[in-house]
């Protein structure tokens, strides 16, 4: 347990000289330092995904695999319809005749499977001589393929300002030559398309090409084959518009969500920041108002109704702000009472030495003599009971408790008043536990603590009395109480005596030998270990008042 820190304000006016600056106004814009960075985390991850989505690479090679494979399984389904074609040169005895695929039966077959697959398709020999061109043998048979159109696609005006936006930002970035050009030779050759030779040599191959507008072109070629021999080969073709209208519409889905998650991201920060930023803000304005506020009090906002981490700063910051206007309060009284108790002895001691001059009775001067020297060990004693309690504060704020075993310390304490008043009739009790009992704390002022009630219930108790100690080990805390056999305490001074400067002692006691400190400096001591000291008197049967005790609590 850390001893609770108590504000020391001793040295208040020389730190402030170490670290007074130029006071500079602070600027709060609409959007305040705390906010920004709220905002900017959380703008930070969905940009990060808008911008991943925005890269659709993996979405683009899948959607060519897939036409790939398309093109891939037309391409095998054409050749083996134009190798069969073939076959029918096949004489009926059996002698098997030139094969060849420049026949027009053969042209038949790929100008009918080119229009029920709906794919341009090249046909080549074992030379790499074009056979023929299915665009070509379409439009030479004047065979007319109507579809039915699909109903005018009516988009909303969000998605067609999205796609603009998107157009525009597309044409920023010049067109990328990822891939080699398509061959724009009117009457292609096998030399034009590469995989054509690989086709003739039995494999298949795939091609990627794109148009100088940068669209891109597919082409799958085939080998066709028949009994086992390569005849040609058959290259299929498609136009990538489709895939880059697929990728395209995504990208500008992609916008649409990202711009619809920018706003919500964008208002739920704003509304995050204003909902810390802003008490924050009037916190610390309430702060520098408590700083400026000289000779006022100052009421820190209570947000305490919102039950979260600023509600608990605000409960702090007020609680803190109460305890220094207290402690302001209890330092202006400590300047007040200090005044007042010095203020007596200096007025006796001026009347002393005035009379002193005047007066030539040796037997009066004497007198006169005694008070001065009364009033100057008055004073001594004054100024270090005051010197002590004002270094008090500082001295326990600093301090860090530790482990302190009461059994041994009150132990320790007796001894030296066993030692002490060994001559006198005053006898020594101490009523403890079996087992150690031990707290965190400072053993030194602990002991102080000790020794100022053991010293006051020694002034007050009659001859043969006895100071009784006990010692209890509770749940949760820890007492020790001192008991005497004196007068007792009235009844209404019994929280006053632990006031500063209040002295009540014993009419064979001499005036002045005590300031009036003690008790107050021991309620201090106790309160900042966390616990509390009280007073009461201890009655009899009958009621009678037979002796005080001061029963302090402590925590565990």
């Amino acid at each position: 347990m850390n001893v609770d820190p108590k504000l020391h304000l001793g040295d208040s006016a020389s730190d402030e000289k170490k670290s007074e600056n130029p006071e500079k106004k602070v600027r709060r814009g609409p959007f305040s330092s705390l906010g920004r960075r709220i905002m900017a985390i959380n703008l930070f991850s969905v940009v990060f995904l808008a911008g991943g989505i925005l890269y659709l690479d993996q979405f683009r090679d899948g959607l060519i695999e897939a036409r790939f494979q398309a093109l891939t399984t037309n391409g095998r389904m054409i050749a083996g319809a134009l190798g069969e074609a073939a076959l029918q040169e096949v004489s009926l005895d059996g002698q098997v005749q030139y094969l060849t695929l420049d026949s027009l039966p053969i042209k038949r077959v790929l100008r009918r499977l080119s229009i029920i697959t709906n794919t341009p398709a090249l046909l080549f020999d074992r030379e790499g001589v074009l056979i023929a061109d299915s665009r070509r043998l379409i439009s030479a048979g004047r065979n007319i393929v109507s579809e039915q159109l699909p109903p005018p696609e009516v988009k909303s005006p969000v998605r067609l300002f999205f796609e603009e936006l998107y157009d525009g930002w597309e044409k920023l970035f010049p067109t990328k030559n990822d891939y080699p050009l398509f061959p724009t030779n009117p009457i292609p050759s096998a030399a034009d398309f590469q995989e054509i030779g690989t086709a003739i040599n039995g494999d298949n191959a795939r091609m990627t090409r794109q148009t100088y507008k940068g669209e891109l072109v597919l082409s799958v070629s085939v080998p066709v084959q028949g009994f086992k021999h390569i005849l040609g080969g058959l290259l299929l073709t498609e136009n990538g518009n489709s895939i880059d209208e697929a990728v395209r519409s995504a990208q500008v889905t992609t916008l649409i969500v990202f711009a619809v998650t920018l706003v919500i991201t964008l208002l739920l920060s704003l509304f995050l920041a204003r909902t810390i930023a802003s008490p924050i803000h009037v916190l610390a304005e309430a702060a520098d108002k408590v700083r400026r506020g000289i000779g006022r009090r100052m009421v820190i906002p209570d947000f305490s109704d919102r039950k979260d981490e600023i509600g608990d700063l605000s409960t702090s910051f007020r609680a803190m702000t109460s305890a220094l206007y207290d402690r302001l309060d209890a330092i202006e009284a400590f300047a007040a009472d200090v005044s007042h108790e010095l203020k007596n002895p200096l007025t006796s001691l001026g009347t002393a030495v005035q009379a002193f001059e005047r007066v030539k009775d040796e037997e009066i001067r004497e007198k006169l003599r005694a008070v001065i020297v009364s009033d100057v060990n008055r004073l001594d004693r004054l100024i270090t009971d005051i010197s002590a309690a004002s270094r008090l504060d500082a001295e326990l704020s600093r301090a860090e408790g530790e482990p302190v075993d009461l059994i041994k310390l009150v132990e320790g304490v007796l001894d030296s008043y066993r030692t002490t008043q060994m001559f006198t009739p005053i006898s020594f009790d101490f009523k403890r536990p079996d087992k150690a009992v031990k707290i965190t704390g400072l053993p030194g002022r602990l002991g102080q603590v000790l020794r100022n009630l053991i010293d006051n219930a020694i002034s007050f108790s009659p001859e043969n009395g006895q100071v009784l100690i006990r010692l209890r080990n509770n749940d949760d805390t820890v007492e020790i109480s001192i008991e005497d056999e004196g007068p007792g305490i009235p009844e209404n001074k019994l929280d006053a005596i632990f006031s500063r400067f209040y002295t009540e002692r014993p009419k064979a006691e001499g005036f002045g030998r005590h300031s009036g400190l003690g008790l107050s400096i021991s309620r201090l001591i106790v309160e900042a270990h966390g616990g509390k000291i009280t007073a009461r008197n201890r009655l009899d049967d009958s009621g009678e008042i037979k002796g005080a005790t001061f029963l302090i609590q402590l925590p565990k």
